[in-house]
């Protein structure tokens, strides 16, 4: 029980590395919120949650809107007294192409992977208690350390989140609040299976290829499973990683060292 009395919130927590991670948080302790802006999803969630016994609040918002974001942070700050750790992983990718006309894509995958980050951390950071051991935890991407074509909106925000989490972990560390990023490789998640399917038509091969070209890359040659970020995310909220802050941590099999 490593988060025994916390209070945990997580963006994006009703789907793939969110929910991974909301749940192993719930396992050990810990109260958690799961904001999504999918009433589906956090249906879903939170009915499993509840069947499992796990202390768990549904939150539909829109990390994009302020206003939402004020709101939501408030009703956990009413009902539990404080937020101990902020797990920002809300995101969306695509391809978005240089040649293209419209603009739409690259402002929807900025406005929700860097400025979402931002308006959570922003009044998190508010309720966030001093010198009590709290985290944020960033999820970014092994995009955030090299480049891949088409996909400069994604690139740009996982390069950026790794940014903000070395900026901010010097700004609260008075506090006592620690930040750091996860940044996975390739996961079994449905967003990825996503990014293979555009991925492979933009280069004119089939997704089996695509995969294969995608795992050969990995010197462990395999995918990462969802249990692995999680249980990575789960140490570095817990008190045993005190000594660890503006770190961009790669879990992705050896496929980027940087």
């Amino acid at each position: 029980m490593m988060l025994a009395g916390r209070v945990a919130l997580v963006t994006g927590g009703g789907t793939g590395i969110g929910r991974a991670i909301s749940e192993i948080f719930a396992r050990n302790g810990a109260r958690v919120a799961i904001a999504s802006r999918n009433p589906s999803h956090l249906e879903k969630v939170s009915q499993e949650f509840k069947e499992s016994g796990f202390s768990c609040m549904a939150l539909q918002m829109d990390v994009r809107e302020k206003k939402e974001v004020q709101h939501s942070v408030a009703k956990v700050k009413e009902t539990w007294a404080a937020i101990d750790i902020l797990v920002n992983n809300a995101g969306i990718s695509g391809l978005n192409r240089m040649d293209e006309e419209n603009d739409g894509r690259w402002h929807d995958i900025l406005q929700t992977n860097l400025t979402g980050m931002y308006f959570m951390t922003k009044e998190v950071l508010k309720v966030m208690r001093d010198d009590s051991d709290g985290r944020i935890i960033n999820v970014s991407s092994v995009l955030g350390k090299f480049g891949v074509p088409g996909y400069s909106a994604y690139c740009t925000t996982k390069h950026g989140m790794i940014g903000f989490t070395r900026a901010l972990a010097l700004e609260v560390v008075n506090r006592g609040i620690t930040v750091n990023a996860i940044c996975p490789g390739w996961v079994e998640t449905e967003m990825a299976h996503s990014g293979m399917r555009e991925s492979a038509s933009y280069q004119g091969i089939t997704v089996e290829e695509f995969k294969r070209q995608a795992i050969e890359a990995v010197p462990i040659r395999r995918f990462i499973e969802l249990e692995e970020v999680a249980h990575l995310a789960l140490y570095l909220a817990s008190k045993k990683a005190g000594g660890i802050t503006g770190q961009a941590i790669n879990i992705c099999g050896g496929q980027t060292m940087v």
